[in-house]
Order: C-alpha cells, then structure tokens, then sequence
C-alpha cells in the first residue's frame, strides 16, 4: 500500500488535503478540506487525514508506504518526535501504530504531483 499526502495553503490560511493510496495498482483519490492552519501544521494535518482514510478505507494492519514532501513531518516521524507538532505528530504516530509496518520517507514536491493536485482541488472546491 502506498500513501501520498500533501496540503494546500492559501494566503487566508484556508487549507486542504490530498489523499492518493495506491494499492495493487489501483488509485484512490481523495481531497478534504482542513481547519484554517498555517502550511506546516496543514501537512500534519493532510497526513493525518491521510492514515484515517487509509484504515477507514482498507482498515488496521496495513504495511504502508508513506510518501511526503514535508521535510518537517518526515524528519518528526523519523525522530518520533517535533517540540512545535507535538500533538499533531502524536495523533499521527498513533494512527501509524495501528499499521502493520509504516515506512516514511520523504519525496521532492515534483514526486508528490497526484498528491499536490488533488491538495489544489480540495483548495479550490472549498473556494467555490
């Protein structure tokens, strides 16, 4: 299973999520809007957004390739820990728990297309 989370910030803070799983090839994708945050807080946020819908979708046990263009949510996950996300991380980690294995690993944002535009859609459908 493959998990591709991105967000998307506006300049009024207005946020939302991309959500694309890939599993046995097949895509699903998703995008929700988030509360209003600033743009690091909303990757926390698309991440945790992210893993709900995995295990809601496909449920606990999962082994899960997880994939970021958040240096700062990588980084956390890796360190088990972050002293500005502390309860974002925290809700994250413990949905990641529920999981068979996760494997976290950063992408540059030019890996993260089909998350980043879902992220812009989700921003714009919640503008319309």
């Amino acid at each position: 299973m493959q998990l591709y989370t991105d967000a998307a910030t506006a300049a009024d803070h207005h946020s939302a999520a991309g959500i694309l799983l890939i599993n046995n090839g097949k895509q699903q994708q998703y995008h929700s809007p988030l509360p209003v945050s600033d743009n690091h807080t909303a990757e926390f946020l698309a991440a945790i957004a992210g893993f709900k819908t995995l295990i809601d979708t496909f449920g606990p046990q999962q082994t899960v390739f997880f994939y970021t263009d958040s240096q700062i949510v990588a980084e956390s996950v890796d360190k088990a820990y972050s002293s500005h996300f502390a309860i974002e991380l925290a809700i994250l980690l413990n949905l990641q728990d529920q999981c068979q294995l996760v494997v976290t690993q950063w992408i540059p944002e030019s890996q993260n297309h089909g998350a980043h535009e879902l992220a812009q859609q989700g921003l714009h459908s919640k503008n319309d």
